[in-house]
């Protein structure tokens, strides 16, 4: 006679419980691939929420069939206990992907590539954090239950309860920046200061907002660089935000130029250029001269723009057209530096005054006058020179001179 309780029996329910879950998940599939239909999308959404429901039906038919036809009872607490274990787990697996196709579903019903997405931002930068925050406590609450499962955590629980208060502190302290980012990453989402995708200026760098989390915010920079950002970094700094109300910007282009531009000329090329550039959105384009000093006057191009990422390019666009035209056609407005030639008007000056004459070492004064005698006056002559110091040469010379001045005499 065929029993139940026995091994035999044991492998027979754990495979008919497995055919009546893959027969639950066939007639399962078969209702949601009727409410696909009407709604196209809905089947492929659910594939990771089917998944794991599939696990969690196996594994709770697999348990009852155990417990129903298993032949030792002295097994029957452990294959117990680590089955209760295991459908605990998948419990909170399966809620986590429940919770992940509700919020999904309630972020296709704001998408963001449309023109004015600012409310949808927001409702997905929400929506992010309440993802994560759902998360962590239903794998807290999980691990939590699965120790209540276990020998012992009765005592284990109470001596936690009991160093609670140490604890506490002591968790305060440590955790107190996290904590603040946490607090910080809340604040952000919900008072609307920043959402995903909006344009930002933070720490001198021009991005996104990728992605906003508890404790940090990533910005995707414009060179494909992430920014990591503390949460608290923008409760406590200023920064930039250029999508806050709307994705619309103005632009400016500045150029310092002659004095002898052309500004209604080229008024006239900036709305040709503007007319034929899809960057630019019809709003705003203007010229005017905002700054005159320092031998230039500065121009200012303001151009407006539906996004920051057409704002740039046709800030270019409309730069590179102008300084293409101004070489082109107005080439009496590039930037000159002039000098003005003084040294004529320096020299005519000098010419017609009379300065005073500067008294020498040697001449304009008596004292200069008496020291230029002192050096270049005549040599006197020395008449008492022995004669043995005189050569023959100079013997003659002096007879000769003295023959030369008695003749002078008695003429």
């Amino acid at each position: 006679m065929f029993e139940w309780v026995s091994w035999l029996g044991l492998a027979l329910a754990v495979v008919i419980a497995l055919v009546a879950v893959v027969i639950a998940i066939g007639v399962l599939s078969l209702i949601v691939r009727g409410i696909a239909r009407l709604r196209p999308g809905v089947y492929a959404t659910l594939a990771p929420t089917r998944r794991r429901l599939r696990v969690l039906m196996a594994l709770l038919a697999v348990w009852a069939a155990i417990s129903i036809t298993l032949p030792v009872e002295s097994m029957r607490d452990v294959i117990d206990g680590v089955l209760l274990v295991l459908v605990i787990a998948t419990s909170g697996w399966v809620l986590i992907a429940v919770i992940n196709l509700l919020l999904n579903r309630t972020l296709t019903r704001y998408p963001t590539d449309v023109p004015d997405n600012r409310a949808a931002r927001r409702i997905r930068t929400q929506i992010q954090l309440i993802r994560r925050i759902l998360g962590a406590v239903i794998i807290i609450v999980t691990i939590g239950a699965i120790l209540l499962t276990l020998p012992g955590a009765e005592a284990l629980g109470a001596s936690v309860l009991a160093s609670a208060g140490l604890v506490s502190v002591v968790a305060g302290i440590a955790a107190q920046s996290a904590l603040a980012n946490v607090f910080a990453g809340m604040q952000l989402a919900f008072s609307d200061a920043i959402r995903v995708d909006d344009v930002v200026i933070a720490d001198g760098e021009w991005g996104r907002i990728e992605e906003i989390t508890l404790t940090y915010i990533v910005v995707s920079i414009w060179d494909q660089r992430r920014l990591v950002l503390p949460s608290t970094y923008f409760t406590t700094t200023p920064f930039q935000n250029w999508t806050r109300n709307a994705t619309e910007l103005l632009g400016e282009i500045n150029f310092d130029l002659d004095w002898r531009v052309n500004i209604d000329q080229m008024r006239v090329h900036l709305k040709k250029i503007v007319a034929e550039s899809d960057l630019w959105d019809g709003r705003t384009a203007n010229i005017q001269v905002v700054d005159a000093t320092g031998g230039f006057v500065r121009v200012r191009v303001l151009i407006s723009a539906a996004d920051s990422g057409a704002q740039w390019d046709l800030r270019t666009h409309v730069r590179e057209e102008m300084v293409g035209w101004l070489q082109q056609k107005d080439s009496a407005a590039l930037p000159r530096t002039r000098v003005l030639m003084v040294d004529n008007e320096a020299r005519g000056r000098t010419k017609g005054s009379v300065e005073p004459q500067e008294r020498g070492l040697f001449s304009g004064s008596a004292e200069a006058d008496a020291r230029r005698q002192e050096f270049t006056g005549a040599i006197p002559v020395q008449d008492n020179v022995p004669e043995n110091l005189v050569g023959p040469e100079e013997t003659d010379a002096d007879e000769a001179q003295t023959s030369t001045a008695k003749r002078v005499t008695n003429d």
